[in-house]
């Protein structure tokens, strides 16, 4: 059974059969057209599968999965959006889906790394910010930084932390926050939030299918 999340960027597999079991990327611009999976999740997944499940219910499945914790939120920053799940209790208690204020967020994040030939391994988290509602639209204070004489990487850092505080207080501002996306491969984001995060990686979503997929198969025997 071929497993799939279909971001805007980047899609993640999964192969459950036989001992093909790990993860992969492909760039979603490098998706075969007649590519066809059993399971997905993510904006195009419909397109492309036999059987569809909402991204949050993916989330929140995947979360149950990883997270041991009866108390948490698990917030999901993808290239086009940002969602998350709140749980108390061991039960689902709220969660949220933005397109317009996360609007193109990690997108953009890497389009700034490449244009302007930055590592954000290497940026430090700044000691100011800008304040950030839209992806896109943000990158406007980039520019009016850069022509008052800012440096492009310093404009660039303010940028990401922007975001990443915009991200935290739409999840509820929490004490410990738990991301999900490929941002957690992001030291500059991840270190711009005011609270503790545990980083879970690009997958969990994938992780939400799996436990979708048993359950399918259990019905099924």
């Amino acid at each position: 059974m071929l497993l799939a999340d279909f971001g805007t960027s980047y899609c993640k597999f999964r192969e459950l059969s036989e001992s093909v079991g790990h993860p992969y990327l492909i760039a979603t611009k490098d998706l075969p057209k007649n590519l066809r999976v059993d399971l997905a999740t993510g904006h195009n997944g419909k397109r492309f599968s036999d059987r569809y499940v909402n991204e949050l219910t993916a989330l929140a499945r995947g979360g149950e999965e990883l997270i041991a914790a009866p108390d948490y939120v698990l917030l999901d920053c993808g290239s086009r959006d940002i969602k998350y799940v709140s749980y108390r209790h061991g039960k689902l208690a709220d969660m949220g889906w933005n397109s317009e204020c996360g609007a193109s967020m990690g997108f953009t994040i890497e389009l700034l790394e490449k244009y302007y030939n930055l590592d954000y391994d290497t940026l430090a988290v700044p000691d100011r910010t800008f304040s950030i509602t839209c992806g896109v639209l943000g990158m406007s204070h980039i520019f009016d930084a850069v022509t008052s004489g800012i440096s492009e990487a310093e404009a660039v850092a303010r940028f990401v932390k922007g975001i990443a505080l915009n991200a935290y207080r739409f999840s509820g501002s929490p004490d410990t926050l738990y991301l999900s996306g490929g941002l957690c491969d992001n030291p500059l984001f991840v270190g711009s939030f005011p609270c503790n995060i545990i980083t879970l990686g690009r997958y969990v979503l994938i992780k939400g299918l799996e436990k979708t997929a048993r359950e399918h198969l259990s019905i099924a025997l």
